[in-house]
């Protein structure tokens, strides 16, 4: 390239992503950044042409979370712009490194009735970390640089990069030297920090007198990357780990040291909150589902918060210690410091350990009819148990908002620390289950992948079988069909007893045969029996996907793991799987 070289905004752009060595990208063009994609395909950026914004940022979001690195997104201006929101607020929810470059209209006739003109720039900002408005092609560079250091900094986020019209056409002349990226913002978190001294010696005195401490991790352990690290420091210092849905993975599932889901659906986790003397929330927010609507921590046991986010720090819950840090970093320290303060503080603590290896072995037990279930139509537990036993420790299950989330938390088992387990519960919104399994696999390509999905999450997005067609993705897709919007019915059930159901019934439908339509691979499945064969087929190599039709219970009171507790009435289906 030339040391100055005359070219459009659209083309700077694409030029600014590929020196930030993005990943695959996601988005429908319109007018406003034809520059940029012309560049996209001279300069062999992976760019996919989506069905929906709404699914390409929720693919790019998964990708994010699995791969850890950016994820990015297009749309074009007004309804492509609008259609992203559901997307970038899981991501800004749930800490999703993302840039989605977005069209806008001609600054020369801005507010003259442009077609699909909005106030998109408005619309987007609550929905994102940052929105970043360009007002001249020649700062394309650096605005650039900037959204991807906001992306992967802090708490990471999504950042839209709004980009008018004629600034995406407009030509200008660039240094060769303003084509370069920040190494730190490839991924995140870009920056990390370290707990101040006097915060981490007091964490340290709650920690090391305590006889029955427990870990609660949320997924800002992921984030961080610091899974490995906090597993390790559970063994050396013989303590629990409890996760929430997003934190599924903090520690392996089946170490004998964890604890399981806590909040709303619990294996033993709630118990050991309320009997434990010391709390350890790592990268936490303590939302509503994670303390049962705000009731599962004790009023009087200290707590230590550990975030990289300070704001969070009293929330919910004040507490004892604030540790403001990045995690693996925060937990570093803490490991350190402790193991000076009690060397072999794990041995001191092995009946306690013990005592939640047995607990959770009895909790099995208990469930035990329910996961080897030969009902039909076929028992959730059956399902995600044979999933648990299908799946090898690399695999990644993506769980589609509602009650896919709440079964997968509750039962799946990842089987070494990481994030094996990705559901959207920064918004929890539905129909995140084929775009996230889509996003997931290009995110691990050599990891068997696995997206569930209810059937009306599955009617909204079905459409993208085709965009996984036409991109060789082989991953399965399993579709919890129950002929319902599941988890509103069960609420209804619970709340208003057996037939007071309104507006959350669907038709039946065999999704198979809707996926071999489409030229995809379908399988129905009707009976438990034929659920294992069912999932070793659609993590077999191929080049489409698979959809897996899992003809499951139309009885609303046994949807759900459990009775939600926002409920007024407690009916059939109390259960804990």
């Amino acid at each position: 390239m030339a040391e100055v070289e005359e070219i459009t905004g659209g083309e700077a752009l694409a030029r600014m992503l590929a020196a930030h060595e993005v990943g695959p990208m996601f988005g429908m063009g319109g007018f406003q950044l034809l520059p940029f994609y012309d560049a996209a395909r001279r300069l062999g950026i992976a760019h996919h042409l989506i069905n929906d914004e709404r699914c390409g940022v929720f693919a790019a979001d998964a990708y994010a979370k699995v791969s850890g690195r950016v994820g990015v997104c297009d749309a074009t201006l007004g309804p492509g712009a609008t259609n992203l929101v559901t997307g970038l607020v899981e991501a800004l929810n749930s800490g999703t490194p993302l840039v989605a470059l977005v069209g806008d209209s001609h600054r020369d006739h801005s507010w003259k009735n442009m077609t699909q003109e909005s106030r998109q720039v408005e619309i987007l900002r609550p929905a994102a970390k940052e929105v970043i408005r360009v007002e001249t092609p020649g700062r394309i560079p650096e605005l650039m640089r900037r959204a991807f250091a906001v992306a992967t900094s802090g708490r990471p986020g999504p950042v839209v990069v709004d980009v008018p019209e004629d600034v995406a056409h407009a030509l200008h002349a660039y240094p060769a030297t303003e084509f370069r990226a920040d190494p730190r913002a490839l991924r995140a978190p870009a920056l990390r920090c370290r707990p101040d001294a006097a915060s981490l010696a007091a964490a340290v005195d709650l920690l090391a007198a305590a006889r029955r401490p427990l870990v609660l991790a949320g997924g800002g352990v992921h984030l961080s990357g610091a899974a490995e690290a906090l597993q390790a420091f559970a063994q050396a210092h013989g303590i629990p780990v409890a996760h929430t849905m997003t934190g599924k993975g903090a520690i392996a599932c089946t170490h004998p040291l964890s604890a399981g889901l806590f909040g709303r659906y619990d294996r033993i986790a709630n118990g050991l909150i309320a009997e434990s003397d010391c709390l350890l929330v790592v990268g936490c927010k303590l939302g509503e589902i994670a303390t049962k609507r705000y009731t599962v921590l004790p009023k009087n046991t200290p707590i230590i918060h550990l975030d990289i986010v300070a704001e969070e720090f009293d929330r919910v819950a004040v507490p004892t210690v604030a540790l403001w840090a990045d995690a693996r970093e925060g937990i570093v320290d803490l490991d350190r410091a402790l193991a000076a303060r009690a060397p072999g503080g794990g041995a001191a603590r092995a009946e306690y350990g013990a005592d939640v290896a047995r607990r959770m072995a009895a909790w099995r037990e208990e469930v035990r009819p329910r996961l080897e279930s030969d009902e039909t139509p076929v028992n959730m537990a059956r399902m995600l148990h044979e999933l648990n036993r299908a799946l090898p420790p690399d695999a990644v299950l993506v769980a589609d908002g509602g009650f896919a989330a709440h079964w997968g938390g509750l039962l799946y088992d990842t089987k070494r620390p990481g994030r094996g387990f990705v559901p959207d519960r920064g918004f929890a919104s539905i129909g995140y289950g084929l775009p996230g399994a889509m996003g997931a696999k290009l995110g691990a390509p050599g990891s068997p992948v696995v997206g569930i999905t209810g059937d009306g999450g599955f009617n909204m997005v079905l459409g993208e079988l085709e965009t996984a067609r036409r991109l060789g993705l082989g991953f399965a897709v399993i579709v919890v069909n129950n002929a319902a919007s599941g988890y509103v019915k069960a609420l209804q059930h619970l709340m208003y007893g057996q037939g007071g159901y309104q507006s959350s019934d669907l038709i039946e439908m065999d999704y198979a045969k809707v996926a071999r339509a489409l030229g995809c691979n379908g399988i129905r499945v009707e009976r438990p029996g034929e659920l294992r064969a069912a999932i070793e087929a659609g993590i077999e190599p191929r080049d489409v996907p698979t959809v897996i039709d899992v003809v499951v219970t139309r009885d609303p009171a046994r949807m759900l793991p459990g009775v939600d507790n926002r409920t007024v009435q407690v009916r059939r289906g109390d259960r804990v799987a």
